[in-house]
């Protein structure tokens, strides 16, 4: 079965490690194998981590496209996820589920876990906005 993906005007991915960036005008790609796709808004640079589970994202993202340096990414992740869990009991829930695809090398299914926990996050602070 293949991957569609809908590409907006100079819209960008990666894929398979290249950088691909779409003309002018909306492209349909079909992917017929298995190979790392990351689209252009599922990517977090650097300095767009400000918040800990952004940068969680951007170390499992650093893991999905780099697996030649998995072990430095992994103690930087194990690092994160256990302050975060110090700071914030609640997050122990999505940290699990987020740690069972780490270990079972599911790097994708770890960002989709990711982001559910930076939408989560999201909700943390501005409910504590609320209370100042």
């Amino acid at each position: 079965m293949s991957l569609k993906i809908s590409l907006k005007p100079n819209e960008k991915m990666i894929l398979a490690g290249a950088v691909i960036k779409n003309g002018p005008h909306p492209s349909v790609f079909f992917i017929e194998n298995n190979v790392l796709v990351l689209r252009e808004k599922d990517i977090i640079t650097e300095e767009l981590a400000d918040t800990p589970c952004k940068r969680i994202y951007y170390t499992v993202q650093l893991m999905y496209l780099d697996d030649k340096n998995l072990p430095q990414y992994h103690a930087i992740y194990w690092r994160q996820v256990g302050e975060l869990i110090d700071f914030v009991k609640t997050m122990r829930p999505l940290v699990t589920e987020l740690g069972e695809h780490i270990l079972a090398c599911e790097y994708y299914k770890a960002l989709k876990m990711a982001k559910k926990m930076i939408a989560y996050e999201k909700e943390l602070l501005e409910h504590a906005k609320q209370c100042v």
